[in-house]
């Protein structure tokens, strides 16, 4: 299936703004020879993450659709493709920095929201039901009591509360 690209929606700059950030700085040396994408694990998976299109797209200045899209959360963090890139493109640190712009420009994915929701309502990940506080007294450990407070409060003064607020006002 051949895609179409419109040359008005490139920004030849987004290449230099990833090279610009510690670990994006090998973005071009990159010459698509697919060792990443055949050492990935994650691509073994599923065919949506491909280390060598993301960083094609990249260089390409195809900054809203590498930005918003699911694929670059996909990274597992293995090295398994930079410690086998030929040209030393780093290519888990460039996954990170492709991240870090995202997040910087409001590109969160749900399952980051999702995360954070949990931590405002329960101040952890997990939330502690009364069968687990039961296990616990069971095996002589003190039960966990939910004090979000503190970290609503954490939330609200770094401007992440707004990730877990969709414009329509209720958590995602």
């Amino acid at each position: 299936m051949d895609h179409v690209i419109d040359a008005s929606a490139m920004d030849p700059t987004f290449a230099d703004q990833i090279a610009a950030e510690p670990g994006g700085e090998h973005i071009r040396r990159c010459f698509a020879c697919g060792t990443c994408t055949a050492s990935c694990p994650v691509r073994e998976v599923t065919e949506r993450y491909n280390p060598r299109r993301i960083i094609h797209m990249a260089v390409l200045g195809l900054r809203e659709a590498v930005l918003s899209s699911d694929f670059i959360w996909l990274c597992s963090t293995c090295y398994a493709c930079q410690e086998r890139c030929p040209q030393d493109v780093r290519i888990t640190e460039l996954m990170h920095v492709i991240k870090n712009i995202a997040g910087r420009e409001g590109y969160i994915h749900p399952s980051f929201r999702v995360q954070v929701g949990l931590i405002r309502d329960h101040g952890r990940l997990y939330d502690i039901t009364g069968f687990e506080n039961e296990r616990r007294t069971e095996l002589g450990l003190p039960p966990i009591t939910e004090r979000p407070e503190d970290l609503r409060r954490i939330l609200a003064a770094t401007g992440l509360e707004a990730i877990v607020q969709p414009e329509g006002g209720g958590a995602e």
